[in-house]
């Protein structure tokens, strides 16, 4: 590695919490990792329960399940480098490892947006067309609407992996944040960032925009629905189906308007870092409490399946 003048950075050091202590750092870790393999085996938990357990195999629950398969990598994607930053201080990392990094995070993210959407729409749809709801979420459609979401996505990251392959470095190469991020990127690079620059407003305008206006189009829909309810005990109900969905929305669009609204020429590093950790690591830490613990056939489900493996085990 070099970086002196005509010499090629061929990696960067990531200075995310580099303002901490040992101890703190270490402290730090310790609660990354324990929220770490809780997120892993959280939302594992919850694929497997809704793969044998007839009961979860409908359209809310395949959206859930996918949900919660995109949350082990998107989490994955940035939370095990910053483990070992934390835990052994090793903060270098090879371009191409970081134009990786970058290229799932962002990919996995505008998955999960419109696959927000998805689950959005089928709520509007158990909500406000009932009687339709079998004949219009068919299985086949549910296939359909997740492998496009998908599809979507990974173009989007073959398509960012290209752009950012042709970006070099010559002079600085710490990146002011914990994973390469776009903002700390672009600025050390000495290559003509323009057009990343433009697909990345594309990408916030178009892919975060969108689904929010679709998002908020559907819930506004469903709470016209609900409103015309005439017993207070259904309109108890349907909140109940879309509050754990509307917690989602909350915490990522939320955390994302904090992370990428804000100038970063005045937000420090730390605050920065801290608010991503909002995005990165706390989110799908929380899924699995989001859509288990507050839904009672996904708890039932997971004590049966409990019940059973005790019983094979003492057999």
């Amino acid at each position: 590695m070099g970086t002196g003048n005509g010499t090629v950075v061929t990696e960067l050091i990531l200075m995310g919490f580099s303002g901490l202590d040992q101890k703190l750092r270490l402290f730090l870790c310790l609660v990354l990792l324990l929220m770490y393999l809780t997120t892993v085996m959280g939302n594992a938990a919850i694929i497997f329960l809704l793969c044998v357990d007839n009961r979860l195999q409908t359209p809310m629950y395949y959206f859930i399940g996918n949900l919660a398969f995109l949350e082990i990598w998107f989490t994955s994607s940035t939370s095990t480098k910053l483990l070992v930053i934390l835990s052994s201080g090793r903060r270098t990392i090879s371009v191409g490892r970081c134009f990786a990094q970058s290229s799932f995070y962002f990919a996995l993210g505008a998955v999960e947006f419109v696959l927000l959407v998805v689950m959005s729409f089928d709520r509007y749809v158990a909500l406000c067309q009932p009687l339709r709801y079998a004949a219009i979420m068919k299985h086949q459609l549910c296939i359909q609407l997740v492998a496009s979401v998908w599809v979507m996505g990974l173009t989007f990251l073959i398509y960012r992996l290209v752009l950012l392959s042709k970006l070099t470095f010559c002079s600085s190469n710490k990146i002011q944040h914990f994973f390469c991020d776009n903002t700390p990127l672009f600025q050390l690079s000495c290559s003509d960032v323009t057009l990343l620059w433009k697909t990345d407003a594309v990408f916030l305008l178009f892919i975060v925009l969108s689904s929010l206006c679709l998002t908020l189009a559907s819930y506004t829909s469903i709470f016209f629905c609900i409103l015309q309810m005439p017993a207070a005990s259904a309109r108890r109900k349907a909140f109940a189906m879309c509050s754990s969905h509307l917690t989602t929305l909350a915490i990522v669009y939320g955390s994302c308007i904090a992370l990428y609204a804000p100038s970063s020429g005045h937000v420090s590093l730390e605050t920065n870092s801290i608010v991503a950790l909002l995005n990165t690591v706390l989110y799908p830490f929380l899924n699995p409490f989001i859509y288990s613990l507050r839904n009672k056939a996904v708890m039932l489900a997971l004590k049966e399946a409990m019940v059973r493996a005790t019983a094979q085990l003492f057999a």
